[in-house]
Parts: structure tokens; C-alpha cells; sequence
């Protein structure tokens, strides 16, 4: 079910995405993340929201966010990408749009979903066999969710106040992978 913007209202969590067209290489490499990445951030400080967890695909995006403010947080990724996609295009000498069509949303309406979510984002490099290990994929938080880097995309208070879901966290992405194995759960939890 997608939500409607008069959903995003402060304090609202979001489940946000996009595929390119055509499995366009929206990031062709590590000078692309980055510079998206940069935009991003400057993006946030306009709209206030919290990272929750977040990954750069080499042609789709995944990100949980909790809006902060009454500025509507898609907006982050109006302005973000807008400007991604001129550099983009000048860069790689095309024309046109990046994107399948407008920003895919999802509104997480409660908290087993949250910590789920969080994982599947995650996941994404694995379970395209990007690396072996997570930790090897740079263009997510979850070096930050298992300590081992200190990112400005990352909200530290996730951690605290889901204690308990996110204890041992690298340890819990194993499990993870056997719910990956349930089509029924997988259809529950990402209907998109």
C-alpha cells in the first residue's frame, strides 16, 4: 500500500526507494556514491529527518527515515536527485531521466517492521553478491549499526531504543537470511 503525502507528517517513519531505468548504473563509481552521498547531506539539513538505515545499490536505492519536521522528507530526494542527475548526466555525457518513476514510498507502521526493514536494507549488497560480508559494502550504515564506523547518516538512538533487536546485530543479519527463504514472509513485509 503506498501512502499519500499528507502522510508525511513529523515523527512519521518511511520505507523509501527507487530503481533506474532501464537498470541504468546510477552510481558507475565510488566518486558517484560519494558525491550523492554530499548532496544527501546537505539535503537533511533543509528537511530534518533521522537516518535510520540506508543503502546505495549500484542501480537502486533503499532508506528508512523518520521525519523530524513538518518538511515533508521526500523532498531530501527531490533536491538530492535533481541535482545527482544534472551531475549525472554531464558526467556521463546522456540525457533524461534516472528513474523507473516517482520515489517508491512505504509508510512503517509499527515497530517489527522497523527492525525488519532495517535488515533487508542492509542486506541488499549480499544478497546481490556484491560481497561476501557485509561490512565490506561501504554505501549503507551498517558499519555504523556494528560499531565500527562513526557516518553522519546514522541516528545511534535506533540502536538504543530497539536494544534488544539490534544487540549483536551482525549476528542477527545471519537469521535474517532463513526469513529471506519465506516467500510469504518476504511478500508481507516488502509488497512492492
Amino acid at each position: 500500500m503506498r501512502c499519500k503525502k499528507e502522510e508525511f507528517v513529523e515523527d512519521a517513519v518511511f520505507h523509501l526507494y527507487n530503481h533506474s531505468v532501464e537498470s541504468l548504473l546510477l552510481f558507475r563509481n565510488r566518486d558517484d556514491y560519494i558525491y550523492f552521498l554530499n548532496k544527501f547531506k546537505k539535503a537533511i539539513i533543509k528537511y530534518p529527518a533521522s537516518i535510520y538505515a540506508y543503502c546505495l545499490m549500484p542501480n537502486h536505492f533503499h532508506f528508512c527515515i523518520k521525519q523530524n519536521s513538518d518538511k515533508q522528507i521526500y523532498r531530501i530526494f527531490n533536491d538530492s536527485f535533481a541535482s545527482y542527475a544534472l551531475h549525472y548526466n554531464f558526467k556521463y555525457k546522456r540525457k533524461g531521466t534516472l528513474f523507473q518513476g516517482h520515489l517508491q514510498h512505504k509508510k512503517v507502521n509499527h515497530d517489527g517492521y522497523l527492525v525488519q526493514l532495517c535488515k533487508y536494507i542492509h542486506y541488499n549488497p549480499k544478497k546481490a553478491d556484491l560481497v561476501t560480508e557485509l561490512s565490506e559494502w561501504e554505501f549503507s550504515n551498517y558499519l555504523e549499526f556494528i560499531g565500527i564506523r562513526k557516518g553522519d547518516l546514522f541516528t545511534k538512538k535506533l540502536l538504543v531504543d530497539y536494544k534488544d533487536d539490534f544487540e549483536n546485530y551482525k549476528d542477527t543479519i545471519t537469521e535474517y537470511e532463513k526469513y529471506l527463504e519465506d516467500s510469504k514472509f518476504r511478500e508481507i513485509l516488502f509488497d512492492h
